[in-house]
């Protein structure tokens, strides 16, 4: 007996390939989010859904939305600061209203959403074990309850893309810690530089040398790594040129590299 896919287990199948593919170069947030957001529709029948993410401060901000009625959804929920969606990521679990239209759970927000045409929420948390990251909402036209299988597939689908956005987040945190090492490198290259110049000009030795740099910067109230450029570069003003050749003290707080 052969067994074939459902058209909604295919296009499950074809969205988590299409979310999984953004864990490489040039990934695009918001383009992977609003795949996410129209997969989600399709899959999980939803008529409209949306995603709050947080920033780095935590504060919670629209980043996609299936249209504009969706969208001005979110920003209630973030104006009135209640709504399903800011439950779910305070909580780090699904939230669900079967009946916005009778529902007293959030008085600000229900009754727009329900005049809007939405009278039932799920949202879902973008979640990777403790870290909550932001929460997918998925609005429907009629009341409507839903069961344990349609809150984990929808939470499969949050995680691939909570998935991606925190590893694009570890590349970019792993780039630039790569970027401050290499310029503490490319720093200290240069002030050995600037260490053996002024040693063989001024006839001392590397330690002393060193301590000039170092005393004058403080002085001065000048970067180490931007006097030593100077110094390397041979751009240095007579004054500076004299002092740290005679060991003077630079007057206190002026910057004369400049």
């Amino acid at each position: 007996m052969s067994v074939k896919p459902t058209g909604k287990e295919t296009l499950l199948a074809e969205t988590f390939v299409a979310l999984a593919d953004t864990l490489v170069d040039d990934f695009d947030v918001i383009d992977t989010l609003t795949t996410l957001v129209a997969r989600t529709i399709a899959v999980l029948g939803a008529e409209e859904a949306g995603i709050l993410l947080a920033g780095p401060e935590g504060d919670l901000h629209v980043v996609a939305a299936s249209s504009e009625a969706a969208r001005l959804l979110e920003l209630l929920q973030l104006q009135t600061s209640q709504g399903p969606c800011l439950d779910c990521v305070a909580s780090g679990r699904p939230v669900h209203g079967d009946d916005l239209s009778t529902s007293s759970r959030w008085p600000k927000f229900a009754p727009v959403a329900a005049e809007a045409g939405f009278l039932s929420v799920t949202a879902i948390p973008l979640r990777l074990r403790d870290r909550v990251i932001g929460g997918l909402n998925m609005f429907m036209a009629e009341p409507a309850e839903v069961g344990d299988d349609y809150l984990r597939t929808a939470q499969a689908l949050a995680a691939v893309a909570t998935i991606a956005i925190l590893q694009d987040q570890a590349v970019r945190d792993a780039q630039r810690i790569a970027a401050q090492l290499q310029g503490a490198l490319d720093s200290r290259t240069t002030i050995e530089q600037a260490k053996g110049m002024l040693a063989e000009r001024a006839g001392v030795d590397m330690d002393e040398a060193f301590n000039r740099l170092r005393r004058y910067s403080r002085d001065a109230n000048v970067r180490l790594t931007a006097l030593a450029a100077k110094v390397v570069g041979g751009d240095l003003p007579v004054e500076v040129k004299c002092a740290l050749l005679s060991s003077r003290r630079s007057p206190a707080g002026r910057a004369t590299t400049n």
